[in-house]
């Protein structure tokens, strides 16, 4: 048989925010994809009205526009294997449901939500099932006639699957290897409700995966116990061969404690679980999100893939196209990825690193200028040559080296008490005369002339130092104190000094 096309799907429910878990799992689809010159393809779940969040279709679109993970066909790409949406694809679910009626596949039931609690009542661990269902009101128990009749008089219904006891099915899983399971454990699963009119998501799901041509499922942990179900729907259908092939990712796991990853966590610890900040138009919360927090997209990217993934090797840096290149669907976890959100932290500090001066510059002027400084872009890349290694984020920058800009108004009180002498005033005016003399004023042109100074007075080097940057800076931090008289100039350093000597003393 001819190697099939890879094509696979990411295919969220417009409910709410997307849960940077969803990020994950669409972007290891991405990188499979990618890796083996297949096509993403972008569906939504909305076959659950009662659950529909106006704008979060519009969030999730644009939170993978910041990411650069890229759809090759769906929602708003289009493409030949449209509707991409479920709510729109109504009389194309209702064939295949007919298909399984007709075949014996599948069966109409009425029983009434009270119907099904007083069973649940009678019989311990109810399930609905091959054992049970003779019990129930459904058209394996009612004639042809009354099913009819009951249909119109408008008594509302479901349409199971009818899940034969005694097979054995194998979920052959790209992670997990072969997953064998019994169908005795398998309850009758509501396929679909004629109160909307909509299937529900397991029959969409094989419809839409066959009919889209899917080739792999990649999908979170969560989704595991329905894959035996999915293989039945399959074969009920007759479409073995174009069975996809599986793969559930591992969970992402709580940074403390066990469980499951949750907005709770984020809260509470003071991190991100989404990718953009999000507006929730119920409840009117505002809920952070990686963006807004000052992470890169690409920091961010990197950060995920390497949670439940390994490449095998030292590598922790890489950009998308690397990771595409180094991505082995087979090297994945099977066990749940804890959530080092400082790790996170650490990868944009990494993506600081590794962008130029100037594009960080571009980032940090807009913050310089917010704060009431009218400076040069020469200025602003210099101060970010000097301080972007000390931050994580763009936006720690302005408290960090604010000081380039505007001058100190008062000392820190425990910085002068230790770093300030009863003689550093003094000595801060004789090097207030000698820098007056330096006509270069270059780091080149200053060092060795004060150096020379600090040694003929047999000065200690740390006490002329931690005074001089005290009475510049406001705080005993900060770069070498060169690189700062060369970025203020001569005038600026000399007023600063002059200042510092008559409120310090």
């Amino acid at each position: 048989m001819a190697e099939r096309k890879v094509r696979v799907r990411f295919a969220p429910s417009p409910t709410g925010a997307l849960h940077i878990g969803g990020v994950r799992t669409a972007l290891f689809n991405y990188l499979f994809a990618r890796q083996n010159g297949g096509e993403m393809i972008f569906r939504i779940e909305d076959t659950d009205s009662n659950r529909f969040v106006p704008g979060a279709e519009e969030y999730i679109l644009e939170s993978f526009k910041w990411l650069g993970i890229e759809f090759d066909e769906g929602v708003t790409f289009g493409g030949e294997h449209g509707p991409y949406r479920q709510s729109e694809r109504r009389e194309i679910y209702k064939e295949y449901v007919n298909q399984l009626l007709d075949n014996d596949k599948a069966y109409i039931a009425f029983d009434t939500p009270e119907e099904l609690d007083a069973k649940r009542s009678e019989i311990e661990n109810f399930q609905y099932d091959a054992k049970t269902r003779m019990q129930m009101r459904n058209s394996l128990t009612l004639s042809k006639e009354e099913v009819d009749q009951l249909i119109e008089d408008g008594q509302q219904y479901v349409v199971r699957f009818k899940i034969e006891p005694g097979q054995e099915i194998h979920v052959e899983d790209m992670i997990r290897g072969d997953v064998r399971v019994k169908s005795e454990i398998l309850d009758d699963k509501v396929l679909y409700k004629s109160a909307d009119e909509l299937p529900t998501y397991h029959l969409a799901n094989i419809v839409d995966d066959h009919l889209m041509e899917i080739s792999h499922v990649i999908r979170g942990e969560e989704w595991l116990p329905s894959a035996p179900l999915h293989v039945l729907l399959y074969r009920a259908f007759g479409w073995e061969d174009t069975m996809p092939r599986f793969a559930h990712l591992p969970l992402l796991l709580k940074p403390e404690g066990k469980g499951k990853l949750s907005k709770r966590d984020g809260d509470r610890l003071g991190f991100p679980v989404f990718p953009l900040e999000w507006h929730d138009p119920k409840t009117e919360e505002v809920s952070s999100g990686f963006r807004e927090s000052g992470y890169f997209p690409e920091a961010v990217v990197n950060f995920l893939a390497m949670l439940g993934w390994n490449p095998g090797t030292e590598q922790e840096l890489f950009t998308l196209d690397e990771l595409v290149q180094a991505f082995d669907i087979t090297k994945c976890s099977k066990s749940g990825a804890k959530f080092d959100y400082q790790k996170g932290i650490w990868f944009n500090h990494e993506y600081i690193l590794k962008k130029s001066d100037e594009e960080i510059a571009k980032l940090f002027a807009p913050i310089v200028a917010n704060n009431g400084v009218d400076a040069t872009m020469e200025e602003i890349t210099t101060v970010v040559h000097l301080m972007k290694d000390r931050v994580n984020f763009v936006k720690e920058l302005w408290p960090l080296c604010s000081f380039f800009f505007i001058a100190p108004t008062e000392y820190d009180e425990k910085t002068a008490k230790k770093r300030w002498k009863e003689y550093s005033g003094e000595q801060m005016a004789e090097l207030s005369k000698v820098l007056a003399d330096i006509e270069d004023f270059s780091i080149e042109g200053q060092e060795p002339v004060v150096m020379k100074w600090v040694e003929d007075k047999g000065y200690k080097l740390g006490d002329i130092m931690n005074a001089f940057r005290l009475a510049l800076v406001g705080i005993g931090k900060g770069p070498g104190m060169f690189d700062i008289t060369a970025f203020l100039g001569k005038e600026e350093t000399l007023k600063r000094l002059h200042a510092a000597i008559e409120v310090l003393g």
